[in-house]
């Protein structure tokens, strides 16, 4: 029996890339609206990290979500991010 190939996916703060169910995805839908997609499966445009702090807080300052997302993000989404990565980490 053949393996099943292993998505991959690139985080956007430090650069690595890892299967796509380890990392977390952030949307921008059609309204301009920003999620959090825990399912992976939310329509619009998609940038994934890493649950971890310090990949967000490098991802922010780097603009690199900005750029993935191709809008301006302002620092209470950030903060609202990082209470979702904590409260995931559960």
């Amino acid at each position: 029996m053949k393996a099943r190939k292993v998505p991959l996916r690139k985080c956007v703060g430090c650069g690595e890339q890892k299967p796509k169910k380890d990392l977390i995805r952030v949307v921008k839908n059609k309204d301009g609206e920003l999620l959090v997609d825990f399912t992976g499966k939310a329509n619009g445009r998609g940038a994934y990290i890493c649950p971890s702090i310090e990949c967000l807080k490098t991802a922010q300052k780097r603009k690199a979500l900005n750029r993935a997302l191709e809008c301006e993000i302002s620092d209470e989404i950030f903060e609202r991010l990082e209470q979702e990565l904590k409260n995931d980490g559960k």
